[in-house]
């Protein structure tokens, strides 16, 4: 190689020092300014966009194919559970039987304790009774019903400052 083509040079849009230049510019400059990628329309959501892969604009790419890759990760670093486990507890709310939305809930109330014994899958309406201190004691019945042993977060006494 010649020593020519390892100097770097001054881009005359962006002014900044760089030995990979297309023509007279920086490739970044070129990248951001001058490129026109061409545009298509995707075949999802039908929209004219630069497309990814697959006919996909780079939206869509990301919803087909990297959603539940990134879904099934998260529950094993929050919940140490693989997907097939977290689609089992969370099929149906154990409650009312709804299986469009279902949360997973600690009956231990726990967040440390992930053990499949402790979760349980609650419709939102039932995860929020659950949470709240009106409706409480009842889900805690409904749950013993059930065949779940829920536990009661203990709630301190003896808090510092007066509060």
């Amino acid at each position: 190689m010649s020593k020519k083509l390892l100097q770097p040079k001054r881009c005359p849009e962006c002014k900044k020092l760089g030995s990979w230049f297309a023509g007279d510019i920086c490739n970044n400059c070129y990248r951001q300014n001058h490129w026109k990628r061409e545009k298509k329309i995707c075949s999802n959501c039908k929209r004219l966009l630069p497309l990814k892969a697959k006919g996909l604009c780079s939206g869509c790419y990301n919803t087909v194919f990297k959603l539940d890759y990134h879904k099934a990760m998260n529950y094993k670093k929050w919940y140490n559970l693989d997907i097939e486990s977290y689609k089992k507890i969370t099929k149906m709310c154990v409650v009312c039987g709804f299986d469009k939305f279902v949360a997973l809930h600690h009956l231990d109330q726990d967040k440390h304790n992930n053990s499949t014994d402790n979760f349980v899958g609650l419709c939102p309406n039932h995860h929020q009774m659950l949470h709240s201190l009106k409706f409480k004691d009842e889900m805690f019945q409904i749950l013993k019903e059930k065949g779940y042993s829920p536990k009661e977060k203990k709630l301190r006494t003896n808090i510092a400052g007066g509060y």
